[in-house]
């Protein structure tokens, strides 16, 4: 009777070993995947938010001729607006790439070697602003296209992880957490930076050998943590066909109409691209506006970006807290009133006031990580299964990649009026519209039509 009963007992217990075998393997993704974000988002922080603006805009002004134009390819262009045009033109880059990157990807089930390519071709270039200096402005926008798009595809590989290393319901935390991973590395990150910055003579180093050192050290951090997610992370099998692989516009159009059978997945899709078109510029212009308009010193937009940094880690946990008493999409709803409340006050800062610019970036960090998670995690629920990284490329294309838009209209705005504040105004448009797109998907319904399981809270 004894032995009958351990027989009987000893599926369940085999069952129950397997299924936290597999949730120990899936923490153990989970963790290597955090640390992507890591291993990255020093370049955004350092480099693209903090000292690749400003820099590039004094080399630029360098070459400049007497009415304040340089002529890349000939073509004549503010000296102002010419960091502006270099995003712009990264994101065109990344479209032409990203595409081809998802599709191939989720066809070879490869993702993992391709994300290494991609991280470090962005690393090598990133460690190459080393070089910047005198009125090398043309190689400045060159090593930031290379980059920005590198970094762009390794993006969409990376966000093409979540659905398969999380379960629905853990999404939310997983993504939350792999922002606050990110925002951690780039508080500390900066802390050096703020250190080699202000004790450049004591380094014995001028401001711009500090500058560019500052920037090459983004590269080297990016490269070095690449390491672990490459190392823990795990290639699927292919669970659809594999077909031609297609150039990236080629691409590009047959993801969109594969997207035409998913209508709502689309429309949050279209929500997203505009009000983080809006993110990602105030993102990147951010340090061009305190320098340029407000006059502040470079050793106040560190501490300011430090401190987004360190509240966008709780803003990214808190709003992940939210999210699960709430909901994503009504948490994602509030941010972006949030953040044309932020614009708002900001065009009003007055110059040379670094307390009231403090302000303004403490609450651009309490919505910045939360916003930007949570949209990751609320997507992952509407991709079909099989198809992740050619979705998160058109996603990663709103996240970074269609995202020229905005850094576009502020370089206009600033080339017609010269005023740095009405061009950080234009950009509220994007936070209104989004706001209104997003509230009218109804976002239960897309999940179904994915054929996801729908979590208890969205």
């Amino acid at each position: 009777m004894s032995a009958q009963t351990t027989d009987q007992a000893e599926p369940g217990a085999e069952d129950g070993r397997t299924a936290a075998a597999a949730a120990a393997a899936r923490k153990r993704e989970q963790h290597g995947w955090y640390f992507y974000d890591f291993a990255c988002s020093v370049y955004s922080t350092s480099v693209l938010t903090v000292f690749l603006g400003p820099y590039l805009t004094a080399v630029a002004k360098a070459a400049a001729d007497a009415d304040g134009y340089v002529h890349p390819l000939g073509i004549p262009v503010r000296a102002g607006s010419y960091f502006a045009y270099s995003v712009s033109a990264s994101v065109i880059v990344a479209v032409l790439i990203m595409p081809l990157a998802g599709a191939l990807a989720d066809r070879s089930g490869r993702k993992k070697p391709l994300l290494a390519a991609a991280a470090y071709t962005g690393a090598a270039a990133t460690t190459g602003m080393f070089f910047l200096g005198g009125e090398r402005y043309l190689l400045g926008g060159l090593l930031l296209i290379v980059a920005n798009a590198a970094l762009s595809v390794s993006m969409v590989l990376y966000n093409a992880y979540l659905p398969q290393i999380s379960t629905p319901d853990e999404r939310d935390t997983v993504s939350s957490r792999g922002w606050a991973f990110g925002y951690t590395s780039g508080a500390f990150v900066l802390v050096l930076n703020l250190v080699v910055y202000q004790g450049h003579d004591a380094f014995g180093l001028s401001e711009g050998a500090a500058v560019r050192i500052c920037l090459a050290s983004a590269g080297l951090w990016w490269g070095a943590f690449a390491v672990i997610p490459l190392r823990r992370l795990r290639d699927r099998a292919v669970v659809r066909e594999a077909g031609p692989a297609l150039s990236g516009w080629k691409q590009l159009v047959a993801t969109l109409k594969d997207m035409r059978r998913y209508p709502l997945t689309l429309s949050f899709l279209l929500a997203y691209l505009i009000y983080n078109d809006g993110v990602q510029t105030v993102i990147s212009q951010a340090s061009v506006y305190g320098s340029e308009e407000l006059g502040l010193e470079q050793s106040t937009l560190i501490v300011a970006v430090l401190l987004v940094q360190v509240l966008a880690v709780a803003g990214a946990l808190g709003m992940g807290r939210l999210a699960a008493r709430y909901g994503s999409q009504r948490t994602i709803l509030g941010s972006l009133a949030a953040w044309g409340l932020t614009l708002a006050v900001g065009y009003f800062l007055p110059a040379r006031t670094p307390v009231w610019f403090f302000a303004l970036a403490a609450m651009i960090g309490l919505v910045l990580g939360g916003s930007q998670a949570l949209s990751r995690s609320l997507f992952s629920h509407l991709v079909p299964a099989g198809k992740e990284a050619e979705y998160f490329s058109a996603y990663e294309m709103s996240d970074r990649g269609l995202s020229w838009v905005g850094p576009l209209v502020f370089g206009i705005t600033y080339q017609v009026t010269g005023s740095y504040r009405d061009a950080i105004i234009s950009l509220v448009v994007f936070f209104a519209l989004g706001f209104v797109l997003l509230a009218r998907v109804p976002v239960r319904r897309a999940v179904e039509a994915a054929g996801n399981p729908v979590p208890e809270r969205i």
